[in-house]
């Protein structure tokens, strides 16, 4: 599920303009966001939850899929609006749209005045026109004074002075424990890139092109950032990458996940450690024994396979069959008591025959995955699938989604029937957004943002629960991917 967060801004007294952010897409989009805002906020910046009030808005856009884009592009249009009818001066569209549609941004929305590709990050002052603050840049510092209110979305020309607006050929950048940095996740719960890019050669995907070569951040840097977070009260840390099994190959680490999960794993106060996401291949027998051989290590895998049939995997330039996962898959189970298993499919792949789409569902019926989405093929520019023959309509690919995510839909409500009766440690997330009768949080089972809830709606008299601790919570009803509970 995409993630919306939506913050502002105010610059110090040098360059007193109001910075609005919209960031669209995954958790390595966000990060890019908060790291953009950590470096308006060392020059002075200040945070403010109106967009609407912004002399400047960003908006850090995703290009992964069709939707994505269409999101992207809406957005930018409707942050256009405040500047042609409303209080804004300048807008900056910033991500991976960017490096896809340079051009044709500039060209087609004139309201845009600067453009910062996702490997140049370091320019968003010059592009959203805030002066460094006359003040001795801060260390590395994990900032954590957080927008106030709801952070999910709220509803040119170029500063040639000071940077030409020019994209990288190639993207290359990446953060590292040095780089100034706002949280815009709860209080609790923060992300970590431990690496950039991508050197997979899969025909349905362009993010090599988007996000440049697979490159690992140090694993000092990692650590020294993770302490930090936890020092702050951090007390549950994702770790994020496009690939984050191939950590550390490109710096000469074998098993570079493993170790640095086992590193992370004895930082104080840290009490959930999960990862995304896994490439199958790349699971090794020793990242397995790690996370069975530390409790604070989260036993979830999401390890997105995108199909099950051998000849359609071929095509997508990924390898594997429905058998070699399922081995894969009774491994992990094995290993890892447990465990739980979260992945994604990719249905109409250009040629996707009915017999290839039968497997993927027995398959799914096989595996009976805990967490599953299902995307349907979205052609992209410059991916090797966009010339393959025998495209599928648009209605055949819906009709399929749909048809997959109905035999998930009942294996997840017989998953979620089972933990009747079962008690697990809650991370409270605040008031329910289904109701203001219910409160909300996750167990080790969800990670953030993309699985399912647990609705909390007892809890001792007098001790009303803290949005942020962690509890001890007793499942008491299930239903098809949520489930209510009470604090015990």
């Amino acid at each position: 599920m995409p993630i919306k967060k939506s913050i502002s801004a105010t610059a110090g007294p040098t360059a007193p303009a109001k910075v609005g952010f919209v960031s669209l897409g995954c958790p390595k989009n966000l990060v890019d966001s908060e790291v953009m805002m950590g470096m308006l906020a060392q020059a002075g910046a200040e945070l403010t939850p109106q967009a609407e009030d912004a002399d400047v808005i960003v908006v850090n856009t995703c290009s992964f899929i069709g939707t994505a884009q269409q999101e992207s592009i809406d957005t930018i249009l409707e942050m256009a609006r405040h500047k042609t009818g409303g209080k804004a001066k300048r807008l900056v569209v910033a991500g991976c749209l960017v490096e896809r549609f340079h051009d044709e941004i500039r060209k087609n929305i004139p309201e845009v005045d600067a453009v910062v590709g996702t490997g140049e990050l370091e320019k968003i002052l010059a592009a959203a026109g805030v002066a460094v603050a006359p003040r001795e840049p801060s260390p590395f510092n994990i900032l954590t004074s957080r927008p106030e209110g709801d952070h999910r979305r709220q509803q040119g020309r170029f500063a040639r002075d000071s940077w030409d607006g020019a994209v990288a050929d190639l993207p290359n950048y990446l953060y590292d424990d040095h780089t100034p940095r706002i949280l815009t996740t709860p209080r609790s719960s923060a992300y970590i890139k431990i690496a950039e890019g991508c050197d997979h050669p899969c025909s349905f995907c362009i993010i090599p092109q988007l996000r440049g070569q697979f490159r690992s951040r140090r694993f000092e840097s990692v650590i020294a950032e993770a302490e930090r977070l936890a020092q702050s009260g951090v007390r549950e840390i994702t770790l994020i990458g496009q690939d984050t099994t191939c950590y550390g190959e490109d710096l000469g680490l074998k098993d570079g996940l493993a170790l640095l999960l086992e590193k992370l794993a004895g930082i104080d106060d840290l009490q959930w450690i999960r990862f995304l996401y896994a490439y199958p291949n790349k699971i090794t027998g020793r990242l397995l024994d790690t996370i069975a051989a530390h409790d604070n290590i989260c036993s979830y895998i999401d390890v997105p396979l995108q199909h099950a049939s051998a000849t359609v995997l071929k095509r997508m330039k990924r390898g594997g069959c429905s058998d070699l996962f399922l081995r894969s898959i009774e491994k992990m189970r094995r290993v890892i008591p447990g465990v739980t298993l979260r992945t994604s499919f990719i249905v109409g792949f250009p040629g996707e025959t009915e017999k290839e789409f039968e497997e993927l569902c027995r398959f799914v019926k096989d595996a009976a995955f805990d967490w599953m989405g299902a995307f349907g093929y979205s052609d992209q520019e410059g991916a090797g699938a966009f010339d393959q023959a025998k495209k599928l309509s648009p209605r055949e690919i819906e009709s399929r989604r749909k048809s997959l995510m109905s035999i998930q839909k009942k294996i997840s409500r017989t998953k979620k029937k089972s933990l009747i009766g079962q008690e697990f440690e809650l991370l409270l997330e605040g008031a329910s957004t289904e109701s203001d009768l219910l409160l909300e949080g996750r167990t080790a089972m969800h990670a953030p943002e993309i699985d399912g809830k647990v609705f909390v709606n007892d809890y001792p008299e007098g001790n009303e629960p803290k949005e942020g601790d962690f509890y001890r919570c007793r499942i008491t009803e299930a239903h098809d991917y949520d489930l209510v509970a009470e604090i015990v």
